[in-house]
């Protein structure tokens, strides 16, 4: 199933606007998939994206059958990961300047295993979660970058371009495990503000402040008091904690 969000185009409120961003996190460490390890960067669209293509397919196979006049019955061998295609306008034509080929090879490092991850012996790509306003996105890594030039200096240098970025959801369910416990995809994503709290997040997501013990738990927070504004934050679905 794929599913395009598409901009209803300027708003007529008089709020500032918000700009995407994607938030880049180092992998984590020992390829556990429970939360993303520290945060590296947030990188800001210049311009918000008109559409965003959401995909999600399930796979099924079907046995065939000689000389039968229908299909084999089908029969479901697990969901694929989620997937989320983008496309970031760039243009530096005010100044004439290199932004736009820096920000292009800022997206194609996205593709490659960060220096922490290769000083561990096991290089991985960040992780990388798409966030615009309330639009939260699932914890990924980038599949894909492709970057088209569509205008240059007199000396050659691209001043305009059109990036289509394509991220994968990441796996959030080992094998072997529950399949209602710690399942990634089920969690949602929060990125703090100012007047947060573990306390409040529970609130909005469970009902009950005095579940914050499962957010600090699912993502290593030792102290509630100290959190810094900006950090993005995995919220346990609530059949997880039930299960738990």
């Amino acid at each position: 199933m794929t599913i395009t969000f598409t901009s209803a185009g300027p708003a007529t409120t008089s709020k500032k606007m918000v700009h995407a961003i994607l938030v880049v996190h180092e992998p984590p460490k020992r390829g556990s998939v429970q939360k993303p390890g520290a945060w590296i960067a947030d990188i800001e669209f210049q311009f918000n994206p008109k559409e965003l293509t959401l995909a999600k397919n399930a796979k099924w196979q079907r046995q065939t059958q000689p000389n039968a006049a229908k299909a084999g019955v089908p029969e479901f061998k697990g969901a694929e990961p989620a997937k989320l295609s983008l496309e970031i306008f760039l243009d530096s034509t005010k100044d004439m300047g290199d932004s736009t080929v820096k920000m292009v090879e800022q997206l194609f490092k996205l593709t490659v295993p960060t220096k922490d991850s290769r000083t561990d012996g096991k290089g991985s790509p960040p992780w990388v979660i798409f966030q615009w306003g309330t639009t939260k996105g699932f914890p990924s890594y980038v599949s894909s970058v492709t970057a088209k030039y569509t205008l240059f200096t007199p000396g050659g240098m691209p001043v305009r371009a059109v990036c289509t970025v394509n991220l994968e959801e990441v796996s959030g369910e080992p094998g072997g495990q529950n399949p209602t416990s710690g399942a990634l995809a089920a969690r949602d994503v929060h990125v703090l503000t100012a007047g947060d709290s573990l306390q409040s997040l529970a609130y909005q997501a469970y009902g009950n402040p005095e579940l914050w013990r499962h957010i600090a738990e699912a993502n290593g927070i030792d102290d509630p008091m100290r959190l810094k504004l900006g950090t993005t934050v995995l919220v346990p679905a609530l059949e997880e904690i039930q299960h738990g």
